[in-house]
């Protein structure tokens, strides 16, 4: 019955094609035919006093990549069923390009009952944003940032409307790491950012945005940008809604899937998975979030150091210029995120920011607090389909371990405010994550609305052909509703500014900073209100009035010198990032009284300081030693770690004498070790050396050697170091990792569960895993670190990853094979690109391959790590040793 339905329904698109409809359009009753799946919403676990409903599914639409709500209510999608592996096969509905979808509940009965295409084109390959601002469609899909007006309002790009390209240059065509959503910021610009999959070349009316990346094995260096500064990584922007003022606001993370702003301005974000490190950020502006190195060439893995944790190696912490990394919980892959301002769920979910986490089924709450110069972060379940603790089809776990049980495929990509006040969760649905490994060929999805129990939300009737109409939809919980809210009240100027006004008193904390943000736009008057609130007992709503004014250019400069004596570190950290890019003459008193009020220990305030003075770090040095701190012998720990993060060539001598200084502390000697590494001249290469020989202090000698070794295979490669210290550069050899014969009948999962495990017999069958593996303190950091490995993944992980190593290789270890001119065979993992071209080998040791001495390279496709059943591990022991690293 099925086939027949399916045949009449093609030949029905085939009728409908040749009376003159697009393919596009006629897809839709193609995919009808398709049977839809989902997670039973009695297997969702969330908070007591709410309720989950499935509000719609395929065929109604289907892989769910980003979702939007207009302001009518109806929620934007974005489908990505052209993803990789499934890409242009001509049996799919898709075959013509991926699609734009709206979907709208035109009956009120919580379910959408309407599905159209607004837009199908064979240049639509797995776009992974929507954003909907008024009749205005925002598709961020590679190399462009796309602008659609629906000028007729009729619900499908088609002749008369306008297509416009606001930016082009992004790499990263069908690769999740690539361009990423839009959403409307409290001051009117577009926010939204890319993953780190390849370079970007954009140029705007304002910016000519240069990106490097490691990943993807680029081997340029970054190069500076238009506005001077150097970007690696991922990138997070903002801009004018016609495409000025282009401006990056954070960099160096490795792919965050979207950013959420909140009406105050704070952006999060999350950062895609290298496991085991996954994480939740508050983006501080212009943050640095450590993933690559800071030419882009160097993967952290190359420059971690003996005593960091993989955690906190992968985000760089303890270097300067790196931001605080936020939550880090370990494996993951997290997608969509938003912040909710609204008080339909109840007032207790107000201020709630929400990240989705498809590799665990859930998605991840947070009430994130304002502490020192930055804020708190602590994660809770919200809702999710899978409290087992077992994680299945995901990259940190095995990927033949999957799940077909439904709460299992719960893989949610997008997550929304409706302007209900709802919450709606897109399902991608597969029982694998994402795209590199995707098992739904069929590509259905879901959609489920979180919502009041027992309460029933309607959607609002939102004009925006009034004032009052504006005002209201400004209230509205749904980020990009209010964006266009925001547009039409700044359109109608000085005579809406009694009105907006009004909304500084609203009980909604969130609707009175949007107020805060709005009024600067609305002539004098409005600019009035906002330097009010400059004194506001509120330090956040302080640091929205300055936002907001900085916005505007009204008076920064005289605002910026009151309040960088202001009680609230917080806020004098607000102005440090302000004075970036103001020439140092004009802001270097301002700076003063900042440093002044540097406590010694707040990393974020510490960063925010070295922003402040980015690319005139020397100058600020100088200025700041006269002023503050002549002496390296007299350093307070506040100006030691000031210097530590400026770090210029010209502090090398005072840092070299600190480090040297006996008569510091162990620890803050050792760390200034770091900041020294950081200088790539030949200065700091001398220092690093004569440390290395004339220190006192075993502790301070031995970072000092570790570190000219470290950089004899980067920047410090030319100046030949490793003689001075007693070394040299190491000569090539062959260096190839040791094949075990493959065993005769390899161990099964099911063996191994049939053993009641021992823990400590576990832990000396682990010995045969030192010679490849650190834990804890012993081993070789050579394969995956097992401590990190075990903590981020569940028993059934573990033991596929013993049993059946080759099946799913972790990320950053794909085996590579170089052969050199010389003859000489050397295979291990790339650590670092460019030249030279780093791999980390057998045994733990780094090995340094100028590019001229390569033949070939070639990529491995197994994994170096031999089966249990081949080093001779007995599924009881493989039983064993999982209970151990699970009991730590």
């Amino acid at each position: 019955m099925k086939n027949l339905c399916l045949n009449a329904l093609v030949n029905m698109r085939s009728h409908l094609i040749r009376a003159g409809l697009t393919a596009a359009i006629a897809s839709f009753w193609v995919i009808a035919a398709h049977a839809a799946e989902s997670v039973p919403v009695d297997a969702f676990d969330l908070p007591e006093d709410l309720e989950v409903t499935l509000w719609a599914s395929s065929p109604l639409f289907y892989n769910p990549t980003n979702i939007d709500v207009d302001h009518k209510g109806r929620l934007w999608v974005a489908e990505g069923v052209n993803y990789r592996k499934f890409r242009n096969k001509t049996s799919r509905t898709h075959s013509v390009g991926d699609r734009i979808m709206i979907l709208e509940d035109t009956d009120g009965d919580g379910k959408a009952d309407s599905s159209k295409v607004f837009w199908q084109d064979s240049s639509l390959v797995a776009p992974l944003g929507v954003a909907v601002i008024d009749n205005k469609v925002i598709i961020s899909q590679p190399p462009s940032l796309i602008a659609i007006t629906d000028v007729n309002r009729n619900d499908r790009f088609d002749y008369g409307d306008i297509k416009e390209i606001l930016l082009t240059g992004f790499e990263g065509l069908d690769h999740d790491h690539s361009l990423h959503s839009v959403t409307v910021g409290p001051n009117g610009q577009y926010y939204f950012n890319t993953g780190n999959a390849g370079n970007a070349d954009v140029e705007s009316a304002d910016l000519r945005l240069f990106t490097g990346s490691s990943y993807l094995n680029r081997t340029d260096r970054a190069k500076p940008s238009s506005d001077g500064h150097q970007y690696v990584g991922g990138v997070a922007m903002r801009m004018n809604p016609d495409g000025t003022g282009l401006a990056v606001i954070g960099h160096n993370f490795r792919n965050s899937y979207e950013q959420t702003i909140t009406s105050f301005g704070d952006v999060f974000n999350n950062d895609n998975d290298d496991p085991p490190a996954a994480r939740t950020t508050w983006l501080m502006e212009y943050g640095n979030l450590g993933f690559s190195s800071y030419d882009g060439l160097r993967t952290w893995r190359s420059e971690q150091r003996p005593d960091q944790l993989t955690a906190e190696a992968e985000w760089r912490q303890g270097d300067p210029g790196t931001i605080p990394a936020g939550d880090v919980y370990g494996g993951g892959a997290p997608t969509g995120i938003t912040y909710y301002e609204g008080d339909a769920l109840g007032t207790e979910y107000n201020g709630m920011l929400l990240t989705c986490e498809p590799t665990r089924n859930v998605v991840f709450g947070y009430k994130p607090q304002a502490k020192q110069a930055g804020f708190e972060l602590e994660r809770f379940e919200f809702f999710g389909s899978n409290p087992t603790g077992k994680f299945y089809g995901a990259d940190f776990s095995q990927s033949q371990a999957r799940n077909k049980e439904a709460r299992f495929q719960f893989r949610p990509s997008d997550i929304a405010v409706g302007t209900d006040g709802a919450l709606y969760v897109s399902d991608w649905y597969d029982t694998r994550v994402g795209g590199h490994g995707a098992y739904d060929e069929s590509g259905v999805g879901s959609i489920y609305r979180i919502a009041p129990k027992g309460k029933k939300l309607s959607t609002p009737k939102i004009d925006f052909s009034t004032t009052k109409g504006l005002v209201e939809a400004f209230k509205n919980p749904s980020h990009n509703v209010r964006g266009a809210a925001f547009y039409g009240l700044k359109d109608k100027g000085a005579a809406t500014v009694s009105a907006v006004a009004k909304l500084l008193n609203d009980d909604n904390k969130y609707v009175q900073a949007r107020a805060v943000f709005l009024l600067p736009h609305l002539g004098p008057k409005g600019v009035e209100f906002v330097e009010k609130r400059l004194e506001a007992d509120d330090s956040q709503m302080r640091i929205a009035a300055f936002r907001a004014l900085r916005a505007t250019g009204s008076n920064f400069m005289s605002h910026a010198k009151a309040l960088a004596k202001d009680s609230s570190a917080a806020v004098r950290r607000e102005v440090a990032l302000a004075l970036r890019d103001v020439p140092f003459g004009e802001m270097k008193e301002t700076l003063l009284d900042i440093v002044d009020g540097y406590d010694g220990i707040d990393r974020w305030y510490l960063e925010a300081v070295g922003t402040s003075v980015a690319l005139e770090e020397a100058k600020a040095y100088a200025y700041l030693k006269s002023k503050r701190g002549n002496d390296p012998a007299n350093w307070s720990k506040a100006f030691a770690n000031i210097a530590w993060r400026l770090h210029p060539e010209s502090a090398v001598g005072d840092m070299k004498a600190y480090a040297m200084d006996t008569s510091k502390d162990t620890q803050s000697r050792v760390d200034m070790l770091t900041a020294i590494a950081y200088v790539e001249s030949e200065k700091g290469a001398r220092a690093m050396v004569d440390i290395a020989k004339k220190a006192e202090g075993a502790e301070v000698t031995t970072r000092a050697r570790w570190f000219v070794e470290n950089r004899d295979k980067s920047y410090w490669r030319q100046y030949n170091l490793m003689a001075e210290i007693g070394g040299q550069s190491a000569t090539l050899v062959d260096s190839i990792v040791p094949a075990f014969p493959n065993a005769k009948a390899e161990t099964t999962l099911e063996e191994v569960l049939s053993y009641a495990p021992d823990a400590s017999r576990g832990k000396r069958a682990l010995s045969k895993c030192f010679m490849c593996h650190k834990f804890g303190d012993q081993g070789v950091n050579f394969g995956p670190d097992l401590t990190a490995f075990s903590q981020g993944n569940p028993s059934e992980t573990l033991i596929q990853a013993i049993i059946s190593p080759s099946a799913d290789i972790s990320h950053g270890f794909e085996g590579l094979e170089v052969k050199t001119k010389d003859n000489k065979t050397i295979q291990g993992f790339v650590i670092s690109e460019g030249n030279p071209l780093v791999l980390r080998v057998f045994g733990g040791a780094d090995v340094a391959i100028d590019q001229d001495k390569i033949a070939s390279r070639e990529n491995l496709h197994y994994s170096f790590m031999p089966s249990a059943a081949s080093l001779d591990i007995s599924a009881e022991n493989v039983s064993n040793m999982v209970a151990y690293l699970k009991s730590l």
